[in-house]
């Protein structure tokens, strides 16, 4: 099998055809093979290397927040990051390990306003983020997340997805408020995916 062929340029037919005021030859070589490509990443508009982003392989389990009272709340991630990037991730499993069953509030809020968003510094740290839901029905900004009452299984984790919604946020954070009617230990860990 050939390697490369002849084509006819279709800028040329009239060379083709014999007429010599064309100056531009009519054959081209066109290869004809098939070459595999590794996408690892782009150069940036500043020069700089950006490779792909991969989904998550395990979880990142944050520190127990120790004794959270009914009603209180914890702000998650605590441990260095304090914060989750999602930039380049669309998707994120959160897990919740907490050592008294019932309900829990879930938010997705604004990280720590000691973070920047992308070179954006104060943000407004612990608010709900808001947005336009792909999913969305209306043209205002609603609540990314919220769950009022998810009620949890005591001492095994409780392991849920988020589809889309909080996709490229760059500095946040979980809610995570104790409404079990009990004082209770909570432990949080997520997992990204590309």
């Amino acid at each position: 099998m050939p390697y490369n062929r002849k084509a006819i340029a279709p800028w040329s037919t009239e060379r083709l055809q014999g007429i010599e005021s064309a100056t531009v030859d009519s054959n081209i070589e066109t290869p004809q093979y098939l070459q595999p490509v590794v996408n690892t990443g782009v150069i940036n508009k500043n020069g700089n290397w950006i490779g792909n982003v991969t989904s998550d392989r395990t979880f990142t389990i944050d520190a127990t927040h120790e004794g959270i009272a009914n009603g209180g709340a914890t702000l998650s991630p605590q441990a260095q990051p304090d914060f989750i990037d999602m930039t380049g991730f669309k998707d994120i499993f959160i897990a919740i390990l907490n050592t008294n069953g019932g309900n829990f509030a879930i938010d997705a809020v604004m990280g720590p306003d000691t973070n920047t968003f992308a070179n954006l510094t104060p943000v407004k740290a612990g608010y709900t983020l808001k947005g336009n839901m792909p999913q969305g029905t209306t043209s205002d900004f609603e609540n990314l997340f919220i769950d009022s009452a998810e009620s949890l299984v005591a001492d095994v984790w409780n392991i849920f997805v988020i589809g889309e919604n909080l996709r490229d946020q760059k500095n946040l954070q979980f809610k995570i408020t104790n409404n079990s009617g009990a004082e209770s230990d909570i432990t949080f860990a997520y997992l990204r995916v590309a």
